[in-house]
């Protein structure tokens, strides 16, 4: 009895310790990319050309058979089809669901399409060659596309249930004898008709297995700059409901040498239940607060700034306060030439609160002689908190980041607060970061990053907001005919889910590389 017990309460304690590091394994995702029923339904518009251009370029296998035609009175004849090109074709009834926990489910009905092919034909009595052009009808398709992952965080595909059918078929043949053999057209389609009937899930079933292919190729991890890299493999296999689909992406920086996950963990978060957009992306606040830790430990938040730039960009970016800051400008700076140097003590804070999102900058001013005839020599050290709005504005296919100053805490030594000369250069810092060191970021900032387009997609009619803890953007999705590029499968180009005009306002962002880094650079 006794033994039993003990058994019974390790057997209780395995399954407790298997619970826990099952949930201490539980990995959320940083980024959220969610396709509505509204984006199969547009999909289907934008699938129907693609597959006819695709169609088109593709080759198709050769179609082969031999018969015993009674009205010929031969034992056999053996035929080939090849030079298949389908040349156009038409899918009035199309439609796209989704499978619950499966996939994506196609039907296709009443299709049609126009065939021209080269043939040749022989058999004991005669062989010959020539063209013809055929015209199916009653084309159907029903199967489900199976979503998941693999173990490198690859989306997968798999066709299931393909039942794909030509109920009709006229044959027409062109060439000297073709007043001949169109009399006997007739008897040949039902063979020819069986046989494709025959080829055509192979064939689909191929072409997924080609776009499986591609996307095993797809760098889930991914340089951004010269500082970090991006992870946005699937932590799970994609969530399908009757609704939507979603994929769930690890989202995380690292540094470029060092590929150790961020000393805090992702949190979960869910997205709203929208439907009046194709397409919505959450960006959570692990997404950004790794990119801050990544951008920090790589050091690319430290910056150094010559008195001839302060004064520079003091003028330039001062507008209405031009007169009096070049006047402060021309007595402390001119005056004694020195160098400021901006060094980040801890990773930038981000906070992303329903309709604010802040980043709270913790650094050091350091303020050096300059002088060309000895080493540069300290001034003074301070350090100090800017808490800055970040904002976002996309413009085409290009996010276009901002940085402003919220507000400046500066912290001295009770030592040195009485020294006349620092209290001069502790009236300017705050110039120095709003009208100096922020403009030169935003001015590279300005020039937006190209934001990469899926096949012949461009993204329109975007919003974003945000919320507690993460951003949400939801855009729609337009397809360009006139597009001459092929599809690339670089890389996840989740982000590229963002794109648009802002509505109103700037939204709140974080640029996935630090802007100060291009401070330093002369």
């Amino acid at each position: 009895m006794m033994c039993t017990k003990m058994v019974q309460v390790l057997w209780g304690c395995f399954l407790l310790w298997n619970l826990y590091i099952s949930s201490a394994q539980t990995i959320y995702p940083g980024i959220k990319a969610r396709a509505t029923q509204r984006a199969l339904d547009y999909g289907i518009q934008a699938g129907v050309e693609m597959i006819e251009q695709m169609v088109k370029e593709r080759n198709i296998p050769d179609l082969k058979g031999s018969e015993s035609p009674e009205f010929l009175k031969i034992d056999y004849m053996n035929y080939k089809l090849i030079n298949i090109k389908i040349n156009a074709f038409s899918l009035p009834n199309t439609s796209l669901a989704f499978v619950p926990g499966v996939g994506i489910r196609a039907l296709i009905k009443h299709g049609t399409a126009n065939i021209s092919t080269d043939w040749e034909i022989k058999s004991p009595l005669f062989q010959d060659a020539g063209g013809a052009n055929l015209l199916l009808s009653g084309v159907y398709f029903t199967g489900i596309v199976v979503l998941a992952r693999n173990d490198f965080g690859h989306p997968i595909l798999k066709l299931q249930d393909c039942n794909a059918q030509v109920s009709h078929n006229d044959i027409s043949f062109s060439g000297e004898l073709s007043v001949l053999y169109n009399s006997f057209a007739e008897p040949m389609e039902k063979p020819i008709l069986k046989n494709l009937n025959k080829m055509l899930c192979p064939i689909i079933t191929s072409e997924v297995e080609a776009l499986n292919a591609n996307l095993s190729m797809l760098e889930v991890l991914r340089s951004i700059d010269n500082y970090t890299l991006l992870d946005y493999s699937l932590v799970s296999s994609p969530e399908i409901t009757e609704n939507y689909i979603d994929l769930n992406l690890k989202g995380v920086f690292y540094p470029l040498e060092n590929l150790t996950d961020p000393p805090f963990s992702s949190v979960p978060f869910v997205l709203p239940e929208h439907s009046d957009s194709m397409i919505y992306v959450g960006i959570s606040e692990y997404f950004f607060k790794s990119a801050s830790y990544a951008y920090f430990t790589a050091g690319a938040f430290n910056v150094t700034l010559t008195t001839k730039k302060i004064f520079n960009n003091l003028i330039r970016n001062s507008q209405g306060l031009g007169n009096m800051l070049s006047w402060i400008a021309e007595l402390y700076i001119l005056s004694q030439p020195f160098m400021v140097q901006v060094l980040a003590r801890e990773p930038p804070v981000v906070n992303l609160l329903p309709g604010n999102f802040t980043l709270d900058i913790p650094a050091s001013f350091v303020i050096l002689t300059q002088s060309k005839n000895s080493t540069a020599e300290t001034i003074i050290s301070m350090d100090f908190v800017a808490s800055t709005n970040v904002a976002l504005a996309i413009l085409g296919q290009r996010l276009i980041c901002s940085l402003s100053l919220n507000r400046f805490r500066l912290s001295l030594p009770e030592s040195i607060r009485s020294n006349i000369e620092v209290l001069r250069f502790e009236n300017i810092l705050s110039s120095i970061l709003h009208f100096g060191v922020l403009p030169l970021a935003n001015a590279k900032l300005q020039q937006g990053f190209p934001l990469p387009n899926p096949h012949k997609i461009s993204l329109v009619n975007s919003d974003i907001e945000v919320l507690e803890g993460f951003l949400l953007i939801s855009t729609d999705l337009k397809y360009k005919t006139s597009l001459k590029q092929q599809p690339s499968f670089h890389g996840w180009e989740v982000l590229n889910l963002i794109s648009g005009q802002w509505r109103g306002k700037p939204a709140p962002w974080l640029p996935v590389w630090s802007p100060l880094q291009e401070v330093n650079r002369p």
